[in-house]
Parts: structure tokens; sequence; C-alpha cells
């Protein structure tokens, strides 16, 4: 007589495990525990095997008949239901080993120490916020284009079609990883070249060299405003034009006065290669300044709480409080700096140096460390001298010397 779900749930546990049976060889076995298990007895080749469907209630009287019928299919054809069962269990592993988002993440924990913090931070989240909802869980070698481009659509219909593009590029780093490691065979991205909307480069605002003496006066200005700290910290990203991360993480320990050079490490770098910056007599007199407000931090330029260092916010919310919103940003220091520099007749090679535009290969990369550094010295002190006669007025840029 068939099973009912009643007397299932009036069966008691006793001290040797217990059946009841239902149809087709499909029984309930209730352990000594209480556990209740669905198993199937079958013969195949002349071997009396059992598979185990789950447990009552969670698979319910139907369900179970339901993979009772199947499994019985697949011994009429021929196949063995248990060797099937492990065959399924072991391909769905491998699927998931092998994944969009396994092997995503595993390419990130390769390339991840390469990278400054925010910029491992911006790729994590590209990933994780736009392409593992869509696809991660497919296996990155049954992709295709137009799976792909799906995903990008959605990023698309947001409106974020410069996002869209990086998404993108992201995606091709993961499927060549995966072409290197035997996970695919080809870079599904490749053929999505021309299927985005196309977007215009967005360059972070910078003044004009025109424009650059009333801005210096503004930040000399600046303690009148907000707090002397953050008056400071622009004085010296306009003298040095570091990035402003690199800027604002600077410790004293970096800085050595006496050489009048701060040594940038490279885990703070955007190339993860060590920076040297030559400090001009006009940047070693903000640090001598800075040295007595610091409140003893080992930070240069520390935030409120003097263990961390000052935000990136305070800095552009700096330039906003000065009228200069959405026409500078602490980068457009260096975009300013690039030019005046270029036009004053600096070889490009020691600006490009200056800038940290390193080489990407490792072992020039170690030897760039000091190059050109004699000339970047002069071109650093010329360029502080610019600075501060624009600042007093002059309407031309002062050319002492060229470098």
């Amino acid at each position: 007589m068939p099973l009912t779900a009643k007397k299932i749930e009036n069966a008691k546990a006793r001290a040797t495990p217990a059946r009841l049976w239902d149809s087709g060889g499909l029984y309930i076995e209730i352990s000594p525990s209480g556990g209740k298990w669905w198993r199937w007895k079958y013969r195949f080749g002349r071997k009396e095997k059992r598979v185990s469907f789950g447990t009552f209630p969670d698979v319910s009287i139907r369900t179970a008949r339901d993979r009772r019928d199947d499994a019985r299919k697949l011994l009429s054809s021929g196949t063995d239901p248990s060797v099937h069962r492990k065959t399924e269990r072991r391909r769905k592993q491998q699927a998931t080993a092998n994944s969009f988002e396994a092997v995503a993440r595993e390419w990130y924990a390769k390339q991840v120490h390469t990278w400054v913090p925010t910029h491992a931070t911006d790729v994590l989240r590209r990933l994780e916020s736009n392409l593992f909802p869509e696809i991660g869980a497919t296996p990155v070698a049954e992709l295709t284009a137009p799976a792909l481009l799906a995903a990008l659509r959605r990023i698309e219909h947001r409106g974020a079609h410069d996002l869209a593009h990086r998404v993108l590029q992201v995606s091709g780093q993961v499927f060549r990883y995966g072409i290197a490691t035997g996970r695919c065979e080809r870079d599904p991205s490749r053929d999505l070249r021309g299927a985005l909307t196309p977007h215009k480069a967005r360059h972070q605002a910078a003044v004009t060299p025109e424009e650059l003496p009333a801005l210096l006066r503004a930040i000399d200005g600046y303690g009148e405003l907000g707090d002397r700290l953050t008056g400071y910290a622009l004085r010296l990203l306009a003298l040095t034009f570091v990035r402003t991360g690199e800027l604002i993480g600077a410790t004293w320990e970096e800085i050595d006065t006496e050489g009048a050079t701060w040594i940038v490490p490279p885990e703070r770098m955007k190339m993860k290669t060590e920076h040297v910056v030559p400090l001009s007599r006009q940047a070693l007199a903000v640090l001598r300044d800075v040295r007595g407000i610091g409140g003893g931090s080992r930070y240069v330029f520390p935030g409120r709480n003097p263990d961390k260092p000052l935000s990136n916010n305070t800095m552009l919310f700096a330039l906003y409080r000065l009228g200069y919103k959405g026409k500078m940003t602490g980068h457009g220091f260096r975009a300013v700096a690039s030019t005046i520099l270029n036009e004053a007749g600096f070889r490009a090679d020691v600006i490009e140096r200056q800038l940290a535009h390193c080489e990407r290969n490792d072992v020039r990369g170690a030897y760039n460390r000091a190059e050109y550094l004699p000339e970047r010295r002069k071109m650093m002190q010329q360029w502080a001298d610019i600075l501060a006669a624009l600042a007093s007025g002059a309407r031309v840029i002062p050319l002492q010397r060229r470098a």
C-alpha cells in the first residue's frame, strides 16, 4: 500500500533502522535518531544497489516518486543511476569552479597586489555589482558575446556608458586569464567592439595657465575660509603636482628635509613603483610650517583623527569653497603643470618621469626611481619660482633658465 504523509509522520524511531515501503522499490528508512530518509532499491548488473533522494518532509512523497521515476528511465536506458548522479555532481562542481565568478575572483587575487587600494576596490565593485549577478554562475567556457552584451546593456540603460566600457574591459581581462589557465578557449568580449554606445572620456577639471594666478592667490588666502592645514596641503599639491592620494597619505618618515627629497613608497603609487619628489625651497617652507600644526601625527596632513590622513573630499571641498567647483580638482594641478612645463621647454621625458607616468615593465621601473633626477630638481625649483611669481602678480611665466 502506497505511503501517506500521515503514516510517515506517525512512524516512530526504533533501536535499529526501520523501513516503510512505498512502491517500485521506493521506501522511507527511519534511523534510530529519528531521521526519515527516502531510499530507492534497484538492481544493476545483477547487483543490488541503493540511492538516496533526501529526507522527509523536505522531500515530499510526490517529489520522491518523481525522482524514482527519473532514475528508472536512466536504468531502462542502461545507465546506472548512482554513477550518473556522481558524474553530474562532479560536473556541477567543475562548472562552479570554472564559473565566470570563480575565474574572475582568481584573476583578481593574482592582480590585486599590483594595484593601489582605490583601483582594486573599483575593479571588484564593477565585477560584483555588474557582472556576477548576471553571468557569474555561468561556466566561463559557455559564455557568449550576446550573454555578455545583455549584462552590459543593463549598465547602459542606467545611463552609465563610461562604466559599461570599463566593465567590458575588465571582462576581457578575465576571459584572457581563463584562456591562459585552460578554462575557456576564446574571449567573447572581443566580439563586442562597436556594440556599446560610444562615450567621451571625461577629463578631470583643471584651470588654464591663464587662470592659475587667481587660483594660487585664492589658495594663499584659504586660511581665512577654512582650516590652515588644508590650505597648506593645497599649496604643496600645487608645488609637487603629485596625485591627491599620494599627498594626503604622506608620512613624515617619507620626507628627507636634509636631502630636500620626498620618497613615496611603491605601495602608495598607482604604478607600484617608488617615486622621488625633489622638494623646492618653497615646498620645504610649507613642510616646516606644517610641522607646527600637525599635532604630532605620523601623517604630514592628518585629519580630525590624527591617526588617519586628511580625506580626498576635504581637498576637493576646499576647492569648492574657493569657487572652483567644476573648474578644478586636485588632479588638475598635474595637467596645468604639464602644460606650462612643456611650453617652458623642459624635456618631455623629464616631465613625464616627474608625473610618475612610469614604465610598466618591472625591470625598467626598478631603474627609473631616480631617472633624470638632476634635471627634475632644477625643474621643480623653477616650477616653484614660477608659481611664486604668478601668485605675486606676474603677467607672464618667468623663465630664468631651462633645465
